[in-house]
């Protein structure tokens, strides 16, 4: 049976070639660490992940490749920068909309450093208003961090009036930007952002275990490294050098991965973020249209026409979530996730988190036409049956 591929906002897949020729040349051909020898091997790792940093930071046009700092996704990025930036006391703005791996490392911090929170509602489509962000702020609020774009509902938050407003109270803005980065233009030199966490292997097409953390300049001096160890450079002195980016990247890099992620993004630049968009908004549009007759399906989101990003939730009136992207996987071939999606928030405003949540179809660069119109009439016999 073939299959169909509909959870590339969990990861994606399939990656480019390029990607997998890339991974498959370091292993069998280099397999040398990176910074740690002067070898022709060494040098063309060296060379790889450095043009690898610099194509992120060109991607997503930060201010120069050391803002860049590599970690194994965006969890991990995300970590990096609540556990790096905040201490007793400080005061967070968030929303309801977030994934775990914002709201699971500040309710940590709120037990171990006494960080307090403030979680903003949103409404049912997962968009949260930037005045209740505003209301929100106190003068000694430290932290605004906020998610690009909903891994549930696609909803698109308003970014520059959310940064804006948090800079002109003297509050520093964190983005999540998983499920918009390769998928959306991301311009950090013209964004009232100071943090920016991403994975690789989602819309950058890398390997899993690679992401990254941008950091605006300054920003780095207020913020403390949880990792230390050996960069390949200053190896006279014992603290971890304070440049960038070796100040928080420690231990051998995934070379492997990176090597996959510098093909990804280099595919990426082929194409051109403007064609990607246009094809995923292409999906969605279809997708969207042939849900809207079927009786026993309910789309979760913003309304047809509106911004949004190639993810696509839903709920039938007959079956279970779970049960749903079951058959679809056991009848059909058609791969898609169930559940709550690590976003509790959004369902218990949408009203779906008491029913296991929903069904979730995400779209990537590789997904066609005729996969979302089977999927649809899968869904369709499946739903009228």
């Amino acid at each position: 049976m073939p299959q169909i591929y509909l959870d590339n906002a969990a990861t994606s897949y399939p990656k480019p070639e390029s990607v997998y020729a890339a991974v498959d040349h370091y292993n069998r051909s280099l397999g040398a660490a990176a910074g740690r020898g002067g070898f022709r091997a060494a040098v063309e790792v060296d060379t790889v992940l450095r043009r690898c940093r610099k194509r992120a930071a060109e991607l997503l046009k930060a201010e120069a490749p050391e803002r860049v700092v590599w970690t194994f996704n965006a969890t991990d990025a995300i970590n990096l920068a609540l556990h790096g930036l905040l201490d007793d006391g400080d005061h967070v703005v968030t929303t309801a909309a977030e994934h775990n791996s914002v709201l699971r490392p500040l309710g940590a911090l709120s037990d171990s450093r006494d960080v307090e929170v403030t979680v903003v509602d949103v409404d049912v489509t997962g968009q949260v208003d930037p005045m209740a962000v505003r209301n929100a702020l106190r003068p000694s609020t430290r932290l605004v961090a906020v998610q690009h774009a909903s891994n549930v509902t696609g909803v698109i938050q308003p970014i520059d009036d959310i940064g804006s407003i948090a800079h002109k109270n003297g509050t520093l803005v964190l983005v999540d930007a998983a499920q918009t980065a390769g998928h959306r233009p991301i311009n950090l030199s013209d964004w009232p952002v100071d943090l920016l966490a991403c994975a690789g292997h989602k819309g950058l097409l890398g390997p899993l275990g690679t992401g990254l953390l941008y950091i605006r300049p300054g920003i780095e001096d207020q913020m403390a490294g949880f990792r230390q160890g050996g960069t390949g450079s200053f190896s006279q002195e014992n603290r971890q050098p304070t440049s960038m980016p070796d100040r928080f990247e420690a231990g051998n890099p995934n070379a492997p991965a990176l090597f996959g992620l510098d093909a990804g993004l280099a595919w990426i630049e082929e194409q051109g973020t403007d064609e990607l968009v246009t094809h995923e908004e292409a999906l969605i549009e279809r997708l969207v249209s042939r849900l809207e007759p079927l009786t026993d399906v309910t789309v979760i989101g913003p309304a047809p026409g509106a911004p949004r990003v190639g993810v696509i939730s839903l709920v039938s009136a007959t079956f279970e979530p779970h049960v749903l992207a079951t058959v679809l996987d056991e009848s059909f071939g058609i791969q898609v996730r169930a559940g709550l999606h690590c976003a509790p928030g959004v369902h218990r405003a949408a009203g779906t988190f008491d029913d296991g949540g929903t069904v979730r179809l995400s779209v990537g660069p590789f997904s066609t036409t005729e996969e979302i119109d089977e999927a649809c009439e899968a869904l369709a016999s499946v739903t009228s049956s």
